[in-house]
């Protein structure tokens, strides 16, 4: 019994040292797995959710009273930052609910996931084939273990000291190669899953992004551009940390975990059976949890998703805020998102901890039972000490292996979550194409637009009728001016004819083609140049700004485009010129420079119809006469739609149409229908009573 004891006391020694030599990095791996919120969640937030958790696993019902204390807790939490909302968020929130949860949380889609993954599907295989390497030495570590033990144990008996070093060459120089073996293939395969990682994720952002860029402009009118750049960076970065870790710690753990199980059966089949009841158990276990915490999990991103939207639209309306003095409310309204992404999060969290808290329950009870059944075998010799190293070494493996996987099991929930969300827009379609269809040659295009009984709602709000068999012909080379009331449907004519928007019914026609049947690309590119009221510049130079209308134009074309919009001059006198960089959205330039810039930019491209959309209703005077004297200039031989509010700009128009309710009520020159003394009468007439009576 006493040999026993001692052995006990050396088999001791030799497992921390064993976990010292090649467990390590799965110990750093673990601490880095620990969702980052675990550490630093508040105490009562953490506990809000063990009643919720604990009625789903249907576990002791002890930690119930504290589920409901932090529930309380949480409550007056959250009821103190609703106060400070307001109902923009409110708004927000529901909106997002029903265009996101409304269907639930989407499936993961394999199909997808393996185009992304084929690319490298060499790459990965070499990955796994070094993690099954690394797992078998794994394996076979204990086994050589055992025999230096045997070495040991015969020197502590004084039978065989004499030849100690001898005998300790063989077991010592094959266990120091072992552990050799395993560094150059851990560093291996840990290499070859980083380069799969970097390459699948470079091909998903790219997809989504190209997905997105494709979607109808009805898709952006629901969605907030927060929202898609989380799903850019947050979530793709989630699924590729979690696929790398999945498939480097998971193949390596499930391999070593079937490994020492045929060890554990071929050292001792008794002892094996023992703890064979632990592995089924957790399996079933992690089954039911499984869809627990995946729902719980797609709730937490995208409440995420949501404080990401309330930032986003806050500091890209950062003027706006700091106008009005809103900063505070800002803050209380992102940090009420912010507390409910941290409840979901920490319910997560929770529940993930409570299933690596059952696992390493029943992998140290299995420890123990191995500790105690072995003892009683050694005592009677039906095993040699050297097997029982063995074995309590493969147990300790198994051991780690599980609660490996049992961290996994949140990373696979976490990654699959943010999979779906990420495959979920690349995977969207689009009812109008970017690209494709008929293009009429230079030779044979003439200008002419003609919208026919054209029907439309807006998709964001389909209740509202805003055209309602609606007609107008656009003749070649000809002016043509809507006017009417705020609301009557004037720049639903320019998106359509853009085609952001098709028709629900009619259609728009393109000297005789229909535009459903011409190119986008072509259209957008080439045959229409879009001038609107507020028009968006990039942060880049000047130059770059006006080229963006036509990539392929040399300096001197944009030079000639800038002259001919009124804009040389002040560019010139920048100290940078063409190459002064005019910040987010032009905000270094002034209201009057910003439109003759996208003046500019429409006109490189040398557009057959030209549409002005309030183009000069936002200007001072000295920059609306500029800015119209630019529009003049270049509006000869084109085929132009002018949507104007303020009249005095379209009296020369060719031809003026007034839009009220929907429809064309009156059409003709400015002259005609003034005698008239219709709706355009009293536009005209009520504009010029208030100019009068601010004079």
């Amino acid at each position: 019994m006493a040999n026993v004891l001692r052995l006990f006391s050396l088999s001791s020694s030799l497992l921390k040292f064993s976990q010292r030599s090649f467990l390590s990095p799965h110990l750093s791996i673990r601490l880095q797995s620990v969702p980052k919120h675990s550490f630093s969640s508040s105490v009562s937030s953490c506990l809000a959710v063990s009643q919720t958790l604990f009625k789903s696993i249907r576990l002791p019902f002890l930690l119930v009273p504290l589920g409901l204390f932090s529930r309380g807790c949480s409550s007056s939490i959250i009821a103190q930052c609703r106060s400070k909302g307001s109902s923009r968020v409110s708004l927000l929130r529901t909106r997002h609910l029903s265009n996101e949860r409304g269907f639930g949380s989407p499936s993961f889609d394999w199909l997808s996931f393996w185009n992304i993954l084929a690319p490298d599907i060499l790459i990965l295989l070499l990955a796994a084939m070094s993690a099954v390497v690394v797992a078998f030495l794994n394996v076979r570590i204990p086994l050589t273990l055992g025999e230096l033990i045997n070495v040991i144990s015969g020197m502590t008996t004084g039978k065989k000291a004499g030849q100690y070093l001898s005998e300790l060459v063989r077991p010592g120089l094959s266990l120091a190669g072992l552990y050799v073996l395993q560094s150059l293939f851990t560093f291996g395969y840990i290499s070859l899953l980083s380069i799969v990682g970097e390459r699948c994720a470079l091909r998903l952002r790219t997809q989504l992004f190209q997905s997105l860029l494709e979607q109808d402009i009805a898709f952006f009118d629901t969605h907030k551009t927060g929202e898609l750049v989380n799903r850019l960076s947050g979530d793709v970065q989630d699924f590729k940390s979690s696929f790398k870790m999945v498939v480097g710690q998971g193949l390596k753990s499930v391999t070593q975990t079937a490994g020492c199980v045929i060890s554990l059966f071929i050292i001792s089949p008794k002892m094996t059976m023992l703890v064979g009841v632990v592995v089924p158990a957790m399996i079933g276990v992690g089954t039911v949890l499984g869809r627990i915490l995946r729902g719980w999990s797609y709730e937490a991103q995208e409440q995420v998703s949501m404080a990401t939207a309330v930032a986003d639209e806050a500091l890209s309306n950062i003027r706006t805020v700091r106008a009005f003095a809103m900063e505070d409310k800002e803050l209380s309204l992102y940090e009420r998102e912010l507390v409910q992404a941290s409840w979901f999060n920490q319910r997560l969290g929770f529940g993930i901890a409570g299933f690596q808290g059952l696992t390493n329950l029943a992998i140290n009870g299995m420890v123990l039972v191995v500790l105690s059944h072995g003892g009683l075998l050694l005592a009677s010799n039906q095993i040699t000490p050297g097997s029982l190293m063995s074995f309590l070494v493969a147990t300790q493996t198994i051991q780690r292996s599980l609660g490996q996987l049992s961290i996994l099991f949140g990373q696979v929930v976490k990654g699959m979550t943010a999979g779906s969300r990420v495959f979920e827009y690349i995977d969207m379609p689009h009812s109008i194409p970017v690209s494709g269809g008929a293009v009429i040659s230079a030779d044979k295009l003439v200008g002419e637009v003609e919208f026919r009984n054209v029907s439309f709602s807006y998709p964001s709000r389909s209740e509202q009728k805003v055209l309602d068999d609606f007609n107008i012909s656009l003749s070649a080379g000809k002016v043509m001016a809507l006017c009417g009331l705020s609301g009557a449907g004037k720049s639903t004519v320019a998106v359509l004819l853009e085609r952001f928007y098709d028709p629900e019914l009619g259609g728009i026609y393109i000297d005789g083609r229909d535009l459903r049947s011409l190119d986008p690309q072509w259209v957008r590119g080439s045959l229409i140049g879009y001038i609107n009221q507020e028009p968006i510049l990039f942060a880049t130079s000047i130059i770059e700004n006006i080229r963006y209308g036509k990539p392929s134009a040399t300096d001197s074309e944009v030079y000639e485009a800038a002259k001919l919009a009124n804009a040389d001059e002040f560019i010139s006198k920048f100290p940078a010129g063409y190459r002064t960089i005019v910040g987010e959205r032009g905000v270094t330039l002034s209201g009057g420079q910003k439109q003759r810039v996208a003046i500019a930019r429409a006109l490189l491209k040398d557009p057959q119809v030209l549409i002005l959309d309030e183009a000069t209703s936002a200007l001072d005077a000295q920059s609306e006469k500029l800015v119209q004297e630019a529009l003049d200039r270049v509006s000869k031989g084109r085929t132009v739609l002018v949507i104007a509010h303020r009249l005095s700009t379209i009296q020369d128009a060719d031809t003026i149409a007034v839009v009220h309710q929907g429809k064309i009520r009156e059409t003709g020159s400015h002259s005609s229908l003034l005698r008239q003394k219709g709706l355009y009468y009293e536009l005209v007439r009520r504009q010029t009573d208030i100019l009068t009576s601010k004079e």
